[in-house]
């Protein structure tokens, strides 16, 4: 019994020491090479360098502002149409107005009369626009009025460091001159 765990941490041993080699082996590609050393601050220096052209850059910028847009617009409406408003209104002026004229029966007959005819012409009228009238509705929609802005990106600096010619976008104007950062390293 006694065996089988002695063979089993044996086995494991033999393993992690065989990855261990594989890992930096030179036959194999994807070894991780080791870490390399962070740039000591000693190797880092900064200089002034002579600003030769500095040139701003711009940028179109299209933007969208809503606004509220309204007109007064015609529209035709229907009332009812049935006539019966226009009767009933004609019939009571044609009875007054018939109500004027004569004296005695002739009083009576003449506002029956009035108010026969009279509701004749109201039913007519009313039914000859059938209900229809104009009225004016307001209305309103949401456009977008679209505008164009120029704003500034940058500066294009070209800029001359120990006689060579370098060339950077910046954020700002540097000037005359220009701070640059200069940093030694070895090459491979």
């Amino acid at each position: 019994m006694i065996r089988k765990p002695l063979f089993v941490l044996l086995a494991l041993l033999v393993s992690g020491s065989a990855l261990a080699q594989a890992r930096y082996d030179e036959r194999y590609d994807d070894r991780v090479p080791p870490p390399q050393p962070p740039v000591a601050a000693e190797n880092v220096n900064f200089a002034y360098a002579d600003v030769l052209r500095s040139n701003p850059v711009y940028d179109t910028v299209r933007s969208a502002a809503p606004r509220e847009e309204c007109y007064d617009e015609r529209v035709e409406r229907r009332d009812g149409g049935n006539g019966t408003g226009g009767t009933v209104l004609g019939a009571i002026i044609g009875g007054a107005l018939g109500n004027q004229v004569g004296k005695g029966d002739g009083r009576k007959a003449a506002t029956v009369a009035g108010a026969v005819i009279g509701g004749a012409i109201g039913r007519d009228q009313a039914t000859r626009n059938d209900g229809r009238y104009d009225s004016v509705e307001r209305r309103c929609r949401v456009v977008d009025d679209f505008r164009e802005e120029r704003r500034l990106a940058g500066y294009d600096v070209e800029y001359r460091y120990r006689g060579e010619v370098y060339m950077s976008r910046l954020d700002y104007d540097p000037g005359d001159k220009l701070r640059v950062r200069v940093s030694v390293t070895p090459a491979d």
